[in-house]
């Protein structure tokens, strides 16, 4: 009896692994974002598992978002194994802060996973309540020089962008007069500036867009080494152009450690082929207001060094 369940049990899980059992044999790959559903990196897995069809045979991607909190999503991750049917968005945050700030519920590190692909790379943009006219960074640092406090709204209280933000003002000795106010999601972020309960905010260009267009803020810079050249926001300056520290958000798409190079060879080749094609860039880039930006395991290198040090740097000014 043991040995005809263990074999049935043995069947159910093959069969998970297939989007059919049929003579495709297609494999379906779930893709989880530890993010909110509704946020950017959700709605971007969910665009890129809907096209997959029509770029492999063999190859299926679910997009989901898991339910929970920090340590729900970071328990889930540090359980996947090599070989599962399982690829996790990981952003610069989960390995270059969360590791630093709080290295005992340090779970996982970039050496435990493979990487894939970035899925997109994202600019942010500070935002200002359009009553303060700040429209540049010349604008900006005269603010700076007479203001008593600088209130800012951030997607949480030790995320990107409020290293973002902490490197931008402390680059400008006004760190002791900078106020992060965190927020559950850099969309929540953008509404509070534009309500007013703000003076700055840090968000995604998308999550800002409706009310700049609305007249409810300017934008003011973006973290950028140069000034955005296309979209709404096109000569926006970038905070590099003034030797301000930066990075942009990466969404890179990741598989566990030991999975077989050939997997991941071929997840690769979907991925890069859904980031070609036209009605994908043209969503990424006019709808989403992101960037087509792949990556090799270098350049992956490189990135999270880059968030390290700006975090090493200005942690003191986030976490007080």
């Amino acid at each position: 009896m043991k040995r005809v369940l263990s074999l049935t049990l043995g069947l159910v899980m093959m069969c998970t692994l297939f989007a059919s059992c049929g003579s495709k044999n297609v494999q379906s790959w779930k893709v989880t974002c530890p993010w909110a559903a509704s946020g950017v990196a959700s709605m971007v897995s969910q665009k890129a598992a809907a096209k997959s069809s029509e770029h492999s045979e063999s190859i299926t991607l679910v997009a989901e978002a898991i339910k929970g909190d920090t340590a729900t999503v970071n328990t889930w991750i540090a359980e996947n194994k090599a070989n599962d049917p399982e690829l996790i968005f990981i952003s610069e945050g989960m390995l270059s802060i969360t590791d630093i700030l709080d290295p005992a519920r340090k779970q996982f590190d970039r050496d435990d996973f493979v990487f894939v692909e970035n899925l997109y790379s994202s600019v942010f943009v500070m935002s200002a309540d359009a009553k303060l006219n700040i429209k540049n960074i010349d604008d900006l640092k005269a603010y700076v020089e007479n203001a008593s406090e600088i209130s800012v709204a951030v997607n949480g209280a030790t995320g990107s962008e409020a290293f973002l933000a902490a490197a931008l003002f402390g680059s400008m000795d006004a760190a002791n007069k900078l106020k992060l106010t965190p927020y559950k999601s850099a969309a929540e972020a953008a509404q509070a500036v534009s309500r007013g309960e703000t003076d700055f905010a840090v968000s995604h260009q998308s999550q800002i867009l409706e009310s700049y267009e609305q007249g409810n803020v300017t934008v003011v810079c973006a973290f950028d080494e140069e000034a955005i050249k296309e979209g709404t926001f096109a000569g926006v300056e970038g905070v590099g152009q003034y030797g301000y520290p930066f990075f942009k958000n990466r969404c890179l798409i990741m598989a566990r450690q030991g999975t077989d190079a050939e997997k991941v060879s071929a997840l690769k080749a979907l991925y890069d082929d859904i980031l070609a094609d036209p009605e994908v860039v043209d969503w990424l880039t006019n709808t989403m207001l992101l960037e087509v930006d792949t990556m090799t395991d270098e350049d992956v290198t490189e990135h999270l060094a880059n968030v390290r040090s700006i975090v090493e740097e200005y942690k003191d000014i986030v976490v007080h």
